[in-house]
C-alpha cells in the first residue's frame, strides 16, 4: 500500500490506538472533542479506553487477523505504551500511517540500544555498560564505580525488573536467566528529577511542554508539578536535550524524555515514545494537553501551544491502595467539595496496591501551595 505520511489527517478521519488502558483512553476523550473517531485494538472489550472509544476491535496484539481488522478501518495508527510488540505496529503501517514507527518502537523496548543510540549521537546519558551475570556485573562496578542500578534491558516499567547494587555480593541475589539482555547503570546522585515531553510531526516541526518536576515513592510517580524548580538554563538544556532526542530517534508523536538534575546540569535516565504520566497536569494545566497535542502531531496537524493557564499546576496519582480490602472505592465526595480540583479516574475494574487508578489535578499561582493542598486532598481519601 502506497502511504503518504506527509498528508494531514482532517477532523472526521479514523485513529486507531493501540492499547486499551488509561493513556488510551484520554487519547480517545481528546481525540473525540475534535472531532476524529477512534478504534481501539485490545485484549478485553471492558478496557479504561474501550470505554470511552467509538468501536473496539478484540483480540490478542500479536493476532495477525485481529491487527488486520484493526488496521484496515484506520486512517492513522497510534499507541499508548511501548511494549507493544513493534511487529504490531510494522503490520499496522501496511494499511496507514503508524506512529510511532516499528523501527522507534524496538529501539524503545531495549534499554541498551536505546541509551546507545543517545550517547552515540552527542546527548547526556547515565554512564552504563551492558552485563550478563555476576563476572561481567563485578567489571561494570570496577568501571562505572558502586552503587549501580541494574535493569532488564527489556521490559519493566514504574521500578519493576530493576535492583540496586551496592557491592557484588548484592548481585548474588539475581535471576541473570530471567532476562537475556541487562544494563547497569552507574547511581547518579541527584537534585532532583524532571521531564520534558516533546511532539514532533510526520515534517519534523517540534514543540516541548514545560519541564516537570516529579516525586517517585515506591518507583512510582507520585506527584509532578509545572514548571519545574530549576534555574531557566537548566529548563532550557533539559528542553534542548529532549527534542534533539526526538529528532535522534525520529519519533512521530509524543516523546517524553526523563532526566536526573544534577550540579546545573541534566542527564537522561530513560525516555517513553507516548503520553507519560507526568504530562497528566497539562490536561488543566496547559492551553493545549498532552493528549490533544498527540493527536496534532501524528495528523501531521498545526500543533498547539503548550503555555501554562496559570503560573503552577500540580498532579498527583491515586494508585489502587487507597481501596479498601473489599474493594470499597474512596470517598471522592471529600476531594470533589473543593471545586478547584479535577479528578480523573480510569475506569479500571479491579484495584490492586500501586495500580495507578486515577489522579487529581489542581492550578494555581504558587507550586508550594498547590503540593500541600493536593497532598492534603489525597490523604483525606486514605482509610
Amino acid at each position: 500500500m502506497n502511504i503518504d505520511e506527509t498528508r494531514v489527517i482532517q477532523p472526521g478521519s479514523t485513529i486507531g490506538m493501540v492499547g486499551g488502558g488509561q493513556l488510551g483512553r484520554m487519547f480517545s476523550v481528546a481525540a473525540s472533542a475534535m472531532g476524529f473517531r477512534v478504534i481501539i485494538l485490545c485484549e478485553d472489550s471492558e478496557a479504561p479506553a474501550a470505554q470511552v472509544a467509538h468501536k473496539t476491535v478484540v483480540g490478542e496484539l500479536t493476532d495477525t487477523e485481529a491487527v488486520q481488522s484493526f488496521a484496515e478501518q484506520c486512517d492513522v495508527i497510534t499507541l499508548e505504551f511501548e511494549n507493544i510488540p513493534a511487529e504490531t505496529i510494522a503490520q499496522c503501517s501496511d494499511h496507514a500511517p503508524a506512529y510511532p514507527s516499528a523501527q522507534v518502537l524496538a529501539t524503545a523496548q531495549n534499554r541498551l540500544i536505546e541509551k546507545s543510540t543517545l550517547k552515540d549521537a552527542g546527548l547526556p546519558v547515565t554512564p552504563f555498560l551492558s552485563v550478563h551475570d555476576q563476572a561481567s556485573l563485578v567489571a561494570a562496578g570496577e568501571e562505572l564505580g558502586w552503587p549501580m542500578i541494574v535493569k532488564t534491558a527489556t521490559s519493566g516499567y514504574d521500578g519493576k525488573g530493576q535492583c540496586k547494587v551496592d557491592s557484588p555480593e548484592d548481585g548474588l541475589g539475581i535471576d541473570w536467566s530471567s532476562c537475556d539482555l541487562w544494563i547497569a547503570e552507574k547511581c547518579i546522585p541527584f537534585d532532583l528529577e524532571v521531564s520534558v515531553v516533546v511532539a514532533r510531526t510526520p515534517e519534523g516541526k517540534t514543540t516541548a511542554f514545560p519541564v516537570f518536576e516529579n516525586a517517585h515513592r515506591n518507583h512510582i510517580l507520585d506527584v509532578s508539578v509545572a514548571p519545574a524548580r530549576v534555574p531557566i538554563p537548566v529548563a532550557e538544556q533539559a528542553i534542548q536535550a529532549a527534542k534533539a532526542a526526538t529528532d535522534v530517534l525520529d519519533v512521530v508523536g509524543l516523546l517524553c524524555v526523563e532526566f536526573f538534575v544534577s550540579e546545573g546540569a541534566v542527564m537522561i535516565n530513560e525516555v517513553a515514545p507516548r503520553p507519560h504520566n507526568s504530562g497528566h497536569l497539562t490536561i488543566e494545566g496547559c492551553e493545549t494537553s498532552q493528549f490533544e497535542q498527540h493527536v496534532r502531531a501524528i495528523c501531521n496537524l498545526p500543533l498547539g501551544s503548550t503555555q501554562l493557564r496559570s503560573d503552577a499546576a500540580c498532579t498527583a496519582n491515586l494508585l489502587g491502595d487507597l481501596w479498601s480490602n473489599e474493594g470499597e472505592a474512596p470517598p471522592w465526595f471529600k476531594v470533589l467539595e473543593d471545586g478547584s480540583i479535577s479528578l480523573h479516574l480510569y475506569g479500571k475494574a479491579t484495584a490492586k496496591p500501586g495500580r495507578k487508578m486515577g489522579h487529581l489535578t489542581m492550578t494555581g499561582d504558587s507550586i508550594e501551595t498547590l503540593v500541600q493542598r493536593i497532598h492534603a486532598a489525597r490523604e483525606q481519601l486514605e482509610r
